[in-house]
C-alpha cells in the first residue's frame, strides 16, 4: 500500500525548508529587481532633461564665504558652472578637492566657474582652507545645503555630489561620489 503524501505528518525540517525556501525566493525577487535596475539604469545614468533653470529660483540664491562675504550666485550666470558639495569631515570630498582645483586652473580661461559649497560649519571650513588654500570661490551652507543638492538630483544628500550647469542655466551633468579625471574632462568639454 501506498501511503498519500498528504496524508504523511511534516518532518522536525518541514519549517525550516520552508523557511530556507522563502529566503532562496526572496534573495532571486532582490535580484531580479537589481538587474532590471541596472540594466534601466546603465543607459539612463548620464541623461538629464534639459531645465531652462535649475530650481526654481536657483539664480537668486546667495551663500557666504567662511570669512561672511556674501557670494551671489546671480554673478556666476552666463558662464559653465560647476558647483562642488564638500565637507571638511568628508574624505572623499578631499579626495577630489586638488582634482577640482586642478579643473578651476585649467578651463577657467575657457569660461568654466567653480564654486565650493561646503556642508560644514564656517570655522572648519576657514582652518581647512588655511591648510589647503582653492583657487575657486568657496561658500558654506550648514543648514540647506544638503536641502539644495536634494533639488539638484542627489535624493540622498549624501557627499560629495557635484553639479555641471551650462552657460544657458541647463544641468547637464551631475556626479554623486568622488569625481573622476576622465569625467571631468567630459564635463570640460560642454558648454
Amino acid at each position: 500500500m501506498i501511503e498519500n503524501e498528504s496524508n504523511v505528518a511534516p518532518g522536525p525540517n518541514a519549517s525550516t525548508s520552508t523557511a530556507r525556501r522563502g529566503i532562496l525566493l526572496g534573495a532571486a525577487a532582490l535580484a531580479a529587481g537589481l538587474g532590471v535596475t541596472a540594466a534601466w539604469w546603465k543607459p539612463h545614468a548620464g541623461t538629464i532633461a534639459p531645465l531652462a533653470e535649475p530650481i526654481p529660483g536657483f539664480w537668486a540664491l546667495q551663500w557666504s564665504t567662511p570669512q561672511g562675504a556674501p557670494l551671489l550666485l546671480q554673478s556666476y550666470r552666463g558662464k559653465p558652472l560647476l558647483i562642488n558639495f564638500w565637507a571638511t569631515w568628508c574624505p572623499p570630498c578631499i579626495d577630489e578637492l586638488p582634482l577640482i582645483n586642478a579643473f578651476f586652473k585649467q578651463n577657467s580661461t575657457n569660461g568654466w566657474q567653480v564654486i565650493g559649497l561646503a556642508i560644514d560649519k564656517p570655522a572648519s571650513v576657514q582652518g581647512f582652507l588655511q591648510k589647503t588654500p582653492l583657487d575657486f570661490p568657496v561658500a558654506v551652507e550648514p543648514l540647506n545645503g544638503s536641502d539644495l543638492a536634494r533639488q539638484l538630483g542627489n535624493p540622498s544628500g549624501s557627499l560629495p555630489f557635484s553639479v555641471a550647469i551650462s552657460a544657458h542655466g541647463e544641468v547637464v551633468q551631475r556626479k554623486l561620489g568622488r569625481l573622476k579625471q576622465e569625467e571631468l574632462d567630459l564635463w570640460a568639454q560642454l558648454k
